[in-house]
């Protein structure tokens, strides 16, 4: 019998970690909801890419990479993007803590299934394509909560959604764009218009 591992009670926690916690919220958002949707995305994002490329990924890898994206936020918490890229002294601060709480996680994991979580786990061992999309993924969410949020009245993501809106754009990802072009646009519909056909 293998030793007791805490590895899906830590990662279970995720729920009870806020997002966006410097912000006046309309809509709360956890971790664990975030990486959901993050995780939604990108396979969508990892099919869309198969179609537009001749270079193949396997978008139910990047699905599972997505949901364990932030899974590191249960020991350093969720920090906000203005903080975390403040200084380069802050960003990589933050990166090698993020580091530590990757190996820490891996760690609580039995040795035989150490190796299969280490690639979806530390970011940096996804070969880069997949890193692209996982970063897209993870952008096209925040630009989906911002718009939600001043749909709701919150005019506090006005600056946030213009910002990670024009980081989309400057990127030009065809996988992006066909994003939102193609799925975006129901994001804004009540579920009556949803239903309608």
């Amino acid at each position: 019998m293998a030793p007791v591992s805490h590895f899906f009670a830590y990662i279970n926690r995720l729920r009870w970690i806020k997002r966006w916690s410097l912000m006046r919220n309309a809509i709360d958002e956890d971790v664990a909801v975030h990486s959901w949707e993050v995780a939604t995305i990108a396979h969508a994002l990892g099919i869309i890419h198969n179609q537009l490329s001749t270079e193949a990924i396997d978008a139910n890898k990047l699905a599972t990479a997505a949901i364990y994206h932030d899974a590191t936020e249960v020991i350093t918490g969720d920090m906000p993007t203005p903080v975390k890229y403040h200084s380069e002294t802050m960003k990589n601060a933050y990166k090698h803590v993020e580091r530590q709480a990757q190996s820490e996680l891996l760690s609580l994991l039995p040795e035989g299934m150490q190796d299969e979580f280490r690639e979806i786990l530390v970011e940096e061992d996804l070969p880069e394509i997949y890193r692209v999309l996982l970063k897209a993924a993870d952008r096209l969410s925040a630009l989906l909560k911002c718009r939600a949020e001043l749909r709701a009245g919150n005019q506090e993501f006005e600056h946030a959604e213009k910002q990670i809106f024009k980081r989309l754009n400057e990127e030009d990802m065809p996988e992006v764009r066909y994003f939102l072009e193609v799925f975006a646009p129901g994001y804004e519909l009540t579920l009556d218009n949803l239903l309608e056909k």
